[in-house]
């Protein structure tokens, strides 16, 4: 495994991990409600810009997942998808750059 690929692969586990440490004890706190989890993500313009920053690089993230599924036909890479909107694009990203660095039989 090359250098670089460690790297990302570092990054997706890193990216999953810290969230994570902060997410699960506000939902241990709070119960799993995604209603109150966005609302709490738009108490301020600030972290309302945040949102909309990360939704939107999560969309575009997803966009050039399913364009390079469409050339590559690398489907081990929709596993990102799920994960990017579920844990982050903090996770998915990376995770996307390790897979798509891979050599594609």
């Amino acid at each position: 495994m090359s250098v670089l690929r460690l790297i990302y692969l570092c990054l997706a586990v890193v990216g999953a991990v810290v969230p994570m440490l902060h997410y699960l004890p506000w939902a241990r706190q709070n119960g799993f409600d995604p209603g109150l989890l966005v609302a709490t993500w738009k108490v301020n313009p600030a972290s309302t810009a945040l949102y909309y920053d990360i939704l939107i690089s999560a969309i575009a993230l997803n966009v050039w997942i399913v364009a390079e599924i469409y050339v590559r036909r690398d489907y081990w890479v929709l596993i990102c998808l799920p994960l990017t909107y579920l844990v982050g694009v903090s996770c998915g990203l990376p995770l996307f750059l390790f897979l798509r660095s891979r050599p594609v039989r």
